[in-house]
């Protein structure tokens, strides 16, 4: 029988074959593990041509229609986790390719964006580089209890991060487009509008998805209603917070920091701007980067693979 050849893309970490037992698909599949960032190669579809199975690691390399369309041995793809903007699912569909996605776990995007809080609001960054440095106390931290956390979209993290702020005695406020006043009753949480939202929070932090009525929603005229003390936590996606704008806040002090994840370019070059704007705290997406995770993504793989060859695929997507 010919083996299935089974790609998988962007394992940054080289943890393939820690997190599942790809030996017992060695009879039936061909593995060629990707370690390297080729979503912007511009001969990726050659790379890809041969592979029957792609397996991608969240939306770290895009599957539009127009490289979907230049692979003609596609079959499967599989995403971790069980949505991926990054995919045109259509058009995947109309080629009759399976998509589908893995269980996944959610609390560790959460907890980054607690972290990021936590970190930037105490000036933690500061601190910790002043005592490799020789330096002692150079900055004074703020206390959380009694502050307002502003919360843009309330789902299954903003959930988890307002129990957070909760728990250490915050105001919590939330808004999004979809979201009603009985959803932040059921959570325990105040509804505002969104002027209220940018002009109230202390701390603001996103969790909505990204969309066309998102894309870009974080701009100008929403950093002049900010406090110029506010915080800005971003671990969605980079496209929300339109970035000229808020490269322009940081640095002519409308707000007074941003602790970013998620970026519109990623991985963000090692250029970037923003990476020498100040008043910044960077982390490189690594919010779903977890242990617990990457044991469901991987072992998650491993049974759509399975589930495909037998011909009963599992979690479908389309």
């Amino acid at each position: 029988m010919k083996k299935i050849k089974v790609a998988i893309l962007d394992d940054y970490q080289k943890v393939t074959h820690h997190f599942a037992n790809w030996d017992t698909l060695s009879d039936k599949i061909e593995l060629k593990v990707f370690n390297e960032y080729i979503g912007d190669d511009p001969y990726l579809s050659e790379k890809l041509f041969d592979y029957d199975v792609l397996c991608l690691m969240r939306e770290r390399t895009p599957l539009p229609e127009e490289l979907i369309n230049k692979l003609p041995n596609l079959k499967l793809v599989i995403t971790s986790g069980m949505w991926n903007a990054s995919v045109d699912a259509e058009s995947l569909r109309k080629r009759n390719i399976i998509f589908c996605g893995t269980d996944t776990k959610i609390h560790s995007t959460a907890e980054l964006a607690w972290a990021l809080i936590m970190n930037s609001w105490r000036g933690l960054q500061t601190e910790i580089q002043n005592m490799k440095d020789g330096k002692w106390q150079t900055t004074i931290g703020r206390g959380l209890k009694g502050n307002t956390l502003g919360i843009f979209g309330l789902g299954k993290q903003g959930k988890q991060v307002a129990n957070f702020g909760k728990a250490f005695g915050m105001k919590v406020i939330a808004w999004s487009h979809n979201l009603k006043k009985e959803d932040c009753d059921i959570v325990g949480v105040n509804f505002v509008n969104s002027n209220d939202l940018f002009s109230k929070s202390d701390i603001l932090t996103v969790h909505t998805r990204l969309s066309d009525r998102t894309r870009g929603y974080i701009d100008n005229n929403k950093f002049k209603l900010m406090k110029k003390e506010c915080v800005l936590v971003n671990t969605s996606r980079g496209p929300i917070i339109n970035e000229k704008d808020l490269i322009d806040a940081l640095n002519n002090g409308i707000i007074s920091c941003a602790a970013l994840d998620v970026y519109d370019q990623e991985p963000l070059p090692k250029d970037h701007i923003l990476r020498k704007t100040k008043n910044t705290l960077l982390t490189p997406h690594i919010g779903y980067v977890s242990s617990e995770a990457y044991k469901k993504f991987f072992n998650g793989y491993l049974e759509a693979i399975e589930a495909f060859i037998i011909k009963k695929p599992i979690n479908v997507l389309n």
